[in-house]
């Protein structure tokens, strides 16, 4: 499975940078709203986060996680570009004001990256969207603890998930620039 992962990964990946059909690339970037996300996660998902395949997985797994709560995630998005004054809303490269439709257009363009630019410019991209997410559902979380436990535990668990997300796209990204992504 590990191999048939790797190979379908990279097949696709470099089929469509070579010749950026615009109409495979929207296909692509579709595909799971049309056929779910399962199909991509048994092909990439078990495999390791600093592979090629595991890094495509990531990306999808974004947008799907997107696209379910565009409302909440642009709240929690605004909330971490509030909390943490890094490079991180330049990088993620959403329009201002974030709100769902802009989240949304985020996702797609994120995805776009990895078949017709810089993919590690697109793992960066979806990295610091991860943190900024990340710490915008931690401060919801710091506001829910007194009131809300559950929700507060929901979230930070949240949290930690995107924080370990973009950990992972970042090195993901650091290893295509040094042409170690396998």
């Amino acid at each position: 499975m590990n191999r048939v992962a790797h190979e379908t990964a990279n097949a696709l990946l470099h089929r469509v940078r070579e010749d950026p059909d615009p109409a495979v690339v929207e296909r692509l970037v579709t595909y799971t709203d049309v056929h779910g996300i399962d199909a991509i996660a048994e092909l990439w998902a078990r495999v390791g986060a600093h592979t090629l395949p595991g890094a495509l997985w990531r990306i999808y797994l974004v947008r799907v996680v997107i696209r379910q709560n565009p409302e909440e995630i642009a709240y929690f998005f605004e909330r971490g570009t509030e909390r943490i004054g890094t490079i991180d809303e330049a990088v993620a490269g959403a329009e201002q004001p974030t709100g769902p439709a802009e989240i949304l257009t985020l996702a797609d363009r994120i995805l776009h990256g990895l078949y017709t630019g810089d993919l590690a410019v697109a793992l960066d991209r979806g990295a610091a969207f991860c943190r900024l997410t990340a710490a915008g559902a931690t401060a919801v979380a710091d506001e829910s603890d007194l009131t809300a436990d559950d929700r507060a535990a929901e979230l930070t668990t949240r949290a930690l998930r995107l924080t370990e997300l973009a950990a992972d796209l970042t090195e993901a990204a650091a290893l295509w620039r040094r042409d170690s992504l396998d």
